[in-house]
């Protein structure tokens, strides 16, 4: 009993019920001054021409999010398009769901009215008066037992009531619902947006660890040496490290502020020298040979590039620590090559083993590439291959 009376507790019960009504309160002003057939016929007519209008999509598609769904604003209020009509097929459905609404919200105000009529019609005729001639059903006779019928026409208008506004929410779904091309919009622009994430979570993943990786070699190397001018340079590169960190996380947090903001400034392959620099002053014996003309790689190929050459270098100093490292970078008609090597370290990692070496490979084949990681020839290799176009 309870569970039945539970929507009456409800705003969004009551809310749905004006929004029948109000779909059918200029159709009855015309219906008491006009024939009610001319009434009725000519407003389904100009409703079909309001469908036509683009903004009528907008203006019910406000309606139904305010008034069908109430206060909620979880994923099925997204559901309820309230962009202009797009395509000829948005301007259909819109044009069903005008005069849909208005033949049910016709029907619900109708009952509204004449429900309680028949409970009066009912409670009259048990006392021996005369039943309303206006009501659409007529009780004949005078019984005393009429008085028992009397709460079954309420409960008919209680549940009229749910089941249309319930009717009602659904069909808002369906006929203001996205078209195909809207959801695949949609889809789309929310898969850019989980990659977008994953990008950036690879980023901090590789800018933070760099960071922290130099900072620990350089503590440890500065700890070792015992020398205060060898310690005051550690802790430059510490500094300069840790202040390049702190700038990709705070444009990495201004991206994730602002999900619109474009993101800019990423750095790139001509911005390798930093790295190189970075990882000389770990201890690292970098010989870097750069070749070809690193400005006009594209802007995907050249941050992805410079991401893997970070990681690359990020893996040398934690697993290998201060090595002679090869590094070689080419740019090519079609395609950009990377490859850096140093000699193997007493544990080495496994194929596949280490977020960093995932992160490579799923780096390049992104962009379509190929990456190579793994022991060749008493080195530690990563060879990476990435198209241009």
């Amino acid at each position: 009993m309870v569970r039945l009376l539970r929507p009456f507790g409800r705003a969004v019960t009551y809310t749905r019920w004006l929004h029948l009504f109000m779909a059918v309160v200029w159709p009855a002003m015309w219906w008491y001054i006009f024939d009610p057939l001319w009434a009725w016929s000519t407003a389904v007519v100009l409703l079909a021409f309001a469908g036509l209008v683009p903004a009528m999509r907008t203006v019910e598609g406000l309606q139904a999010r305010l008034l069908l769904l109430g206060q909620r604003h979880d994923s099925r209020s997204a559901e309820i398009v309230t962009a202009p009509s797009a395509t000829w097929g948005d301007r259909g459905r819109t044009t069903l769901w005008l005069v849909t609404r208005l033949a049910l919200g016709g029907t619900v105000s109708f009952l509204t009215v004449h429900l309680p009529m028949l409970t009066d019609d009912l409670v009259r005729t048990a006392q021996g008066d005369s039943p309303d001639p206006a009501t659409f059903i007529q009780v004949p006779g005078h019984h005393w037992w009429y008085t028992l019928l009397t709460p079954l026409p309420l409960i008919a208008l209680a549940a009229v009531v749910v089941a249309s506004g319930h009717l009602m929410t659904l069909l808002a779904h369906r006929l203001l619902g996205p078209s195909p091309a809207e959801r695949l919009a949609a889809l789309e622009e929310r898969t850019d947006q989980l990659l977008e994430r994953t990008r950036i979570a690879r980023e901090l993943h590789d800018s933070i660890g760099h960071a922290l990786t130099v900072a620990v070699v350089q503590a440890g190397a500065a700890r070792a040496a015992g020398d205060p001018a060898f310690t005051d340079r550690a802790l430059d590169v510490i500094e300069e490290t840790g202040r390049a960190a702190l700038e990709d996380l705070e444009r990495v947090l201004g991206v994730l502020r602002e999900s619109e903001k474009p993101v800019s400034s990423r750095p790139t392959l001509t911005d390798a020298d930093r790295l190189l620099e970075s990882a000389r002053a770990a201890g690292a014996k970098v010989d870097a040979e750069l070749t070809g003309p690193l400005d006009t790689v594209p802007g995907p190929v050249s941050r992805e590039g410079y991401r893997i050459l970070q990681e690359s270098l990020t893996n040398v100093l934690r697993h290998a620590g201060a090595v002679p490292v090869q590094v070689r970078v080419k740019v090519a008609d079609r395609a950009l090559g990377l490859e850096v090597r140093n000699p193997l370290a007493a544990e080495v990692p496994g194929p596949g083993r280490g977020s960093g070496l995932r992160g490579i490979r799923e780096r390049a084949a992104l962009l379509g590439g190929r990456a190579r990681t793994g022991p060749d020839a008493g080195d530690w290799q990563v060879h990476v291959e990435l198209p241009l176009r």
